[in-house]
């Protein structure tokens, strides 16, 4: 039992949430739950925290002042009201708004003191119209400790121009305003002290009851919250899991595995038997063109490496091969040419990017007459896998090129980035299309999606991801949170 207690300083807190059009009122919505569910956590007050709400599009709104609301209750009910904007992205004005006026003594902002947190949680979507690098910068000389949240295909550089140092710890990035919520228990343990060390203990662990000034919580999905809101138990050794074969206690979560000659499923729960065979084919269709940029061509690349890390590399594995597009389709290595994951990954480093057009449609016709041919080094009988990845829209028809390659039994992944066109990469994936189609707004972040499909390929060798189940079949069972 820990006799640690909950505590958090007093604070200044202001959310400024863009509404501008590009956020949908459903959208919008998921905002406000996200905005509720962290004021739940806190000790809401005139001595303990303060909390106010900026909504800003091309003009700033003030919603509630510091001082307006000294209860949880009517915060959260004056929160439930708030209405989008609908207009343009002046992420820039919001921040001198906050500085000029949130968080100022009239607005009910505590005076500058050690003693006084002053917070401060940008929420955006896109690209702002105006500066933020400067702003941004006066804000955080007043002391101001800035948290930005971006979703979709928002400016990573902006977001990193607005946040606080670390930046690993200020900046977090989300795919959509659907899962926005994850975020909920980072900024509740934010604000609310040592709530962590409650969450670390195991296999049981204890904190006080909820008091006014923090609740006891759980990781979210994969812990409940035991009688009277005391007790987190190991879900793993309860057997309270609904994990079909194995369950792996991770410090305050768990994650299932599967037993030897079994996959995860992409449910994170079930699994299934793998179909016996070692060996795959793997081909990479990658696109070079101009939109990506010499700098992302090198994430790109890190990110083929990645994948190739974690597959079993031989004549009765798996054999890779690569093909490069853009304006014209070149392979630059065809299936079984390299014997092992180090010439692979050399070979790739090695790659030219091309920087011309987009002719994704052209790309996918090679793959189909070429690069599974018995002639480009492919097994008869062997499953066929293509990971095809693309920041932008195609120049040509892509339709029948991606049904044929469905058509003959190929598994076909399409990883999108940027401005990557969401009906053309479901016109490329696999069904079922969500477990076939990944995309992210900022080649930075595609290292993420690399994990993902790395669950996804059963390529060689069962492998939990705590590295203690290895037999004939590949599948990486790391869950992403």
């Amino acid at each position: 039992n820990s006799s640690a207690q909950c505590r958090t300083r007093p604070t200044d807190l202001v959310f400024i949430v863009d509404s501008s059009r590009s956020v949908r009122p459903n959208e919008f919505d998921k905002v406000k739950i996200f905005v509720s569910q962290v004021i739940e956590a806190l000790d809401v007050g005139p001595n303990t925290t303060r909390v106010g709400v900026i909504n800003y599009a091309s003009a700033v709104k003030n919603e509630l002042s510091l001082r307006t609301h000294q209860t949880k209750t009517s915060l959260l009910q004056a929160v439930r009201k708030i209405e989008p904007l609908s207009t343009g992205t002046m992420t820039g004005l919001a921040i001198q708004f906050a500085i000029n006026r949130a968080f100022s003594e009239g607005e009910g902002a505590r005076v500058r003191s050690p003693e006084i947190n002053k917070v401060a949680i940008v929420v955006t979507d896109g690209h702002p119209q105006d500066g933020v690098k400067d702003v941004s910068a006066r804000a955080r000389a007043l002391g101001i400790e800035i948290f930005a949240i971006g979703v979709g295909r928002v400016d990573m550089h902006t977001l990193r121009q607005i946040a606080s140092q670390p930046l690993d710890d200020h900046v977090d990035y989300v795919e959509s305003y659907s899962v926005i919520e994850k975020l909920t228990r980072k900024f509740q343990e934010a604000f609310c002290g040592k709530s962590e060390t409650f969450l670390k203990e195991t296999p049981m662990r204890s904190c006080p009851f909820p008091t006014t000034r923090c609740s006891c919580l759980c990781p979210a999905g994969r812990h409940s919250l035991a009688p009277e809101a005391k007790f987190v138990s190991d879900l793993c050794a309860t057997r309270d899991h609904d994990c079909q074969q194995l369950c792996v206690t991770t410090g305050a979560s768990y994650a299932c595995a599967c037993e030897v000659g079994f996959i995860l499923n992409s449910d994170g729960k079930t699994c299934s038997v793998c179909n016996g065979s070692a060996a795959t084919d793997l081909i990479f269709l990658i696109d070079g063109s101009k939109s990506v940029r010499p700098e992302n061509f090198e994430l790109v690349k890190r990110f083929i490496n990645q994948i190739v890390d974690s597959l079993e590399v031989s004549d009765k594995n798996t054999q890779v091969g690569l093909v490069q597009y853009s304006s014209s389709v070149k392979q630059e290595f065809p299936l079984g040419q390299y014997k092992n994951k180090k010439d692979i990954k050399t070979a790739v480093r090695k790659m030219t990017y091309m920087e011309k057009g987009t002719m994704t449609g052209q790309a996918l016709k090679y793959l189909v007459d070429n690069s599974f041919a018995i002639s480009s080094g492919a097994r008869p009988g062997v499953p066929k896998v293509a990971i095809v990845f693309t920041d932008g829209r195609s120049q040509d028809y892509i339709n029948d090129a991606a049904k044929k390659a469905k058509e003959l039994g190929y598994k076909m992944f399409a990883v999108g980035v940027g401005n990557a066109i969401e009906d053309e990469l479901k016109a490329i994936a696999s069904e079922p299309v969500a477990e076939h189609y990944l995309y992210t707004a900022d080649f930075r972040t595609i290292n993420q999606i690399g994990k993902k499909l790395q669950t996804k390929i059963c390529v060689g060798k069962v492998l939990s991801f705590v590295g203690s189940h290895i037999s004939k079949c590949f599948s990486l069972t790391l869950n992403i949170w």
